[in-house]
């Protein structure tokens, strides 16, 4: 006879399948598309993103989590709101107990979180309605945290992409349908190495949808790995993708925005036929377990506003810092800016990155 937790397993496997297929995205859009028929649709949206979100882990205890009323993300969360779209990369599975914790040849490099539920409700009424769950922190407790993740997900309304039962997503926002996909290097995900497959879903996804996001976990981790070497690059063995290359296939397969995490440091912005390309976000709201000295505690909030066909008109950065175990504030010497124009000025010489205050415009360079 099957054991509870074993019987537990399979019906959330069950429900998740029924929930992730592609058959059931394929009939969410085409109800979406039959509505947006009859609506004016926006001349522009705004689109809201950040980088990596590891809010508190109770694994393997509860000293690595934040106290129950901190609510870290009440600093930042009117500069959240402020988008239609809100992305972030969920950096770990949502799971309240048990799991099946993964296993790393060096333990020294090996972390596994397990972020409890409620954070979820924290997420949602901080105004965020799109995830990333491509990364190689989503299966480190096994397929109870990966599926109990997608539920409550799905329970709060929160839209998700990256694993390959769950490729892409879609969201309506001022009568305009967006898509998503996420892509990283790690087992379960959509492969960032791919190339066949990226096409395959960007042109998917574009032939029906106005804005295509495309998201990514990739490039080396760390202070030493700023730069967008415009090459693979590996990282404790692994080939975490050339993100410049992959960038550029994702627009040239119909994506409209490019949104990469997984150095944990800002890297360089980027403009490719008139998309935007962010090649890493940063540690946004990463308490406890990651390094948040220096540069990896900085982090943007991009506001980016892009017209109904998905071209880069404008954006904004709101800067943030984490201190002392983590969580985001605001950043009034807006650090972070300073960062993403050096870094683009010596990776992507190629544009030209005008700010006025906190606010930005691109061009390309003659």
């Amino acid at each position: 006879m099957a054991k509870p937790s074993q019987l537990l397993l399979i019906f959330l496997l069950f429900v998740t399948s029924l929930q992730c297929s592609p058959e059931k995205n394929n009939e969410h859009v085409q109800q979406n598309s039959s509505q947006i028929i009859n609506k004016e649709k926006s001349k522009d949206i705004i689109i809201t993103a950040v980088g990596d979100i590891m809010m508190g882990t109770n694994y393997p205890s509860e000293s690595s989590m934040p106290p129950r009323d901190a609510f870290l993300l009440r600093p930042v969360t009117e500069a959240l709101k402020k988008g239609d779209i809100i992305f972030g990369n969920l950096e770990g599975p949502i799971l309240d107990s048990g799991g099946v914790p993964k296993t790393c040849g060096d333990p020294a490099s090996c972390y596994v979180f397990r972020q409890p539920s409620y954070f979820v409700k924290e997420l949602k009424d901080a105004g965020f309605n799109l995830f990333s769950i491509a990364n190689n922190h989503v299966s480190d407790l096994g397929e109870p945290g990966r599926l109990n993740t997608i539920s409550i997900l799905k329970e709060h309304d929160i839209r998700y992409a990256g694993q390959t039962s769950c490729p892409w997503d879609t969201l309506t926002v001022k009568g305009l349908l967006v898509g998503m996909t996420a892509f990283a290097p790690n087992k379960g995900c959509l492969n960032i190495n791919d190339g066949k497959e990226l096409q395959k879903i960007v042109k998917k996804l574009d032939s029906f949808c106005d804005i295509v996001i495309v998201s990514f976990h990739g490039g080396a981790e760390g202070q030493s790995h700023t730069h967008v070497p415009r090459k693979h690059e590996m990282f404790l063995g692994q080939d975490r993708g050339d993100v410049y290359a992959f960038a550029r296939q994702a627009i040239d397969a119909g994506a409209d925005v490019v949104l990469g995490h997984g150095p944990h440091i800002t890297r360089a912005i980027d403009m490719y036929k008139g998309r935007f390309i962010a090649y890493s976000m940063g540690n946004f709201c990463t308490y406890e377990k990651f390094n948040i000295k220096g540069i990896s505690g900085m982090a943007p909030i991009f506001e980016l506003r892009v017209s109904s066909k998905g071209e880069f008109l404008e954006g904004k950065v709101v800067s943030t810092r984490q201190f002392g175990r983590g969580g985001p504030v605001i950043d009034e010497e807006q650090s972070v800016i300073e960062e993403i124009k050096r870094l683009t000025a010596e990776d992507v010489p190629e544009i030209d990155v005008k700010f006025n205050q906190n606010t930005f415009t691109i061009y390309p360079k003659d």
